[in-house]
């Protein structure tokens, strides 16, 4: 094969939100598996698939669909390799390249039938391998990318597994996160990593290897966390580390926090619903420990910067995508108003292309709950290339953005299963509050100030337990509203940000086509749309703005627009002449946006349940975003 046509690495930090699972122990393979795969669903459910070795044969079976369709066609499997298997890899995939069918599904056999592999990522030169591959005699049968790759692991193959994949890997450009095995080398696995998370679970005579902690946790708390080039050899003597050239390095053995019973769905209809009612639990942990009343400041040593540092920085500029960009503007009005400190908010997918002006005096902060998200990977990237001060702000504690960055802070709400995230947003808009108020402490915020807002800071799971009691009452909203088929939203000041987080959960989990507005805006355009057809959902909360809002609501109900209000407790007058009212505790602006937002969660999940959706695995979207 020509080599030249291969192409060289050429890093993007891209890849794709599938979910991969490797097991080499003594118990049953494929039931482990499959397990693994369930808990990693909400990565990818396009389809799913199993390869098991045993007595020197490879057993493969896939399905497009739901895991539970896979494990229905693995029982049924005649197969004694499944059932007999102790050694096999498992994949879940969100569909890039090529449909969600069975030929395109993971695992991928090489031509021979005797090379195996699941993959994550992105094989951005995959044309010219295939195009290489084919001058060799070597057929692809699918549509995707990642099968060249176990093509071109067996034509590297010569007598050693990892040497094979070491030599295929350094001829790819793209990223990666894989398993693969051969019935040549029996008791085996080599997994490797170029931007997609691997982690490898060591348990009693056992291994698991994942994308996600959520597959290991049931077997062990004792991991390792790949990084970028590093490959891992797994075998009956232990688990053995190198990089692409073959060298021998070592990683730290860490402990994973999660809970397992934490990544069970328990008496709750949905994952959702169950982390929304999480809520007050998980705000409580983001801020245990973090707020010193005395001081009135907040407490992150994560950030790894004395209140010197603190009052150096000209600039904060927050990075994220979707739910975590809008926290981040959460944080920007606040890192204004309380520090007086210059703050903006970029789409981390725009970061780095723009080339933007960045100083050793700006904090850049990146937001991203996996932690692995690729465009604010590539945000953190370019701000510590321009010399910035960079932290991130993460739930997954070892992700990659967590360790890259070096400080930050961990929300520590716990694992997050439905796709549209509920918790994690909360969290990191309480985080961002704290952060906003320990800078603000260096600078203008006096102590009394100070104290009076940690004790708002404290009160939050309160506040959110409050609106968790509206429950009932909020699902009845809902419903009378669940056959429109759009729905405006619409805020000012720190609830702008609501409104567009709000907006984003309904059109995620109930397919209506939903757009966030400042208020000020439905003059300039979007008023034309509407009709008794669109509810609008404004935010009339007791905070600046509330007047000229509630003349935007009015507007929209001259238009014959169903009008939903938000309205803080005690102000329920401003609701009258309006069709509906959902009510949420009075509190200060900065920390209305987050008893605002639980609310519209419950709207947004009830009228989604009316509707009959997928709650959990909304179509085309998976959890973890690792696709630029």
């Amino acid at each position: 094969m020509d080599g030249t046509c291969l192409g060289f690495r050429d890093w993007k930090g891209v890849s794709i939100m599938c979910g991969i699972v490797g097991y080499f122990g003594k118990r049953n393979a494929s039931e482990i598996l499959v397990d693994g795969l369930r808990r990693m669903e909400y990565r990818g459910y396009d389809s799913a698939g199993v390869a098991c070795l045993y007595d020197g044969q490879i057993g493969v079976v896939k399905n497009p669909g739901k895991i539970k369709a896979l494990r229905e066609k693995v029982d049924a499997s005649e197969l004694d390799i499944l059932h007999k298997s102790t050694q096999g890899i498992g994949h879940t995939r969100w569909a890039t390249h090529g449909l969600p069918n069975e030929i395109n599904a993971h695992p991928h056999l090489d031509a021979s039938g005797h090379f195996v592999m699941v993959h994550n990522g992105i094989i951005e030169n995959y044309k010219q391998i295939k195009a290489g591959l084919a001058q060799q005699g070597i057929a692809c049968v699918s549509d995707t990318d990642s099968e060249v790759l176990i093509q071109l692991i067996a034509y590297c193959y010569k007598d050693n597994l990892e040497s094979a994949v070491s030599e295929a890997l350094k001829k790819v450009k793209g990223t990666y996160g894989i398993v693969v095995m051969t019935d040549h080398e029996p008791g085996k696995l080599v997994a490797a990593r170029c931007g997609s998370p691997i982690v490898i679970g060591l348990g009693k005579d056992e291994t698991v290897i994942a994308s996600d902690a959520s597959a290991i946790i049931p077997h062990t708390r004792d991991a390792i966390y790949l990084e970028d080039f590093d490959m891992a050899v797994v075998t009956a003597d232990g688990v053995q580390m190198f990089d692409l050239q073959h060298a021998p390095i070592s990683r730290e053995v860490t402990a994973m926090e999660w809970d397992e019973d934490a990544a069970e769905k328990g008496d709750y209809a949905h994952f959702m619903l169950k982390e929304i009612f999480e809520q007050p639990v998980a705000i409580r942990n983001a801020i245990r420990g973090r707020l010193d009343f005395d001081m009135g400041t907040a407490v992150l040593s994560g950030l790894d910067f004395s209140p010197r540092d603190a009052a150096q920085i000209g600039r904060v500029l927050v990075v994220g995508c979707g739910t975590s960009m809008h926290a981040g503007m959460v944080g920007e009005y606040a890192f204004e108003e309380m520090a007086g400190i210059p703050a903006e908010v970029e789409q981390a997918a725009e970061f780095r292309y723009r080339n933007p002006i960045v100083t050793p005096q700006d904090l850049v902060v990146a937001i991203s709950q996996s932690g692995e998200t690729a465009d604010t990977l590539a945000a953190v990237r370019e701000a510590k290339h321009k010399g910035a001060i960079v932290a991130g702000l993460c739930n997954v504690v070892g992700s990659t953005i967590a360790r890259e960055t070096g400080r930050g802070v961990y929300l520590h709400a716990g694992p997050e299963i439905g796709v549209a995230s509920t918790k994690a947003f909360t969290c990191q808009v309480a985080v961002m509050l704290m952060m906003a108020l320990k800078i603000a402490r260096t600078r203008r915020l006096p102590r009394h100030e100070g104290e009076k807002l940690s004790r708002w800071i404290e009160r939050l799971p309160d506040l959110v337990e409050k609106v968790l009691g509206e429950n009932e009452a909020i699902k009845a909203v809902a419903q009378k509203y669940a056959d429109h088929e759009n729905a405006f939203f619409i805020g000012r000041g720190y609830l702008f940000p609501v409104a567009l987080e709000g907006a984003l959960k309904l059109k995620e989990i109930s397919y209506i086509h939903a757009e966030g507005y400042h208020a000020a805006e439905l003059k300039h355009g979007p008023i034309a749309l509407l009709s008794e057809n669109t509810p609008v959902v404004a935010l009339l909360n007791n905070i600046p703005g509330k007047d000229k809002t509630l003349g935007n609501a009015e507007e929209c109900k001259a238009r014959k627009a169903p009008v939903i209000t938000v309205v803080s407790e005690g102000d329920e007058g401003v609701a009258d002449g309006f069709d509906d009212m959902i009510v949420i505790p009075d509190c200060p602006p900065c920390i209305a946006p987050i008893p605002t937002a639980v609310a519209l969660q419950l709207l947004a999940y009830h009228i989604a349940a009316a509707r009959g959706c997928e709650i959990d695995q909304p179509r085309n979207l998976a959890k973890s975003v690792t696709v630029e």
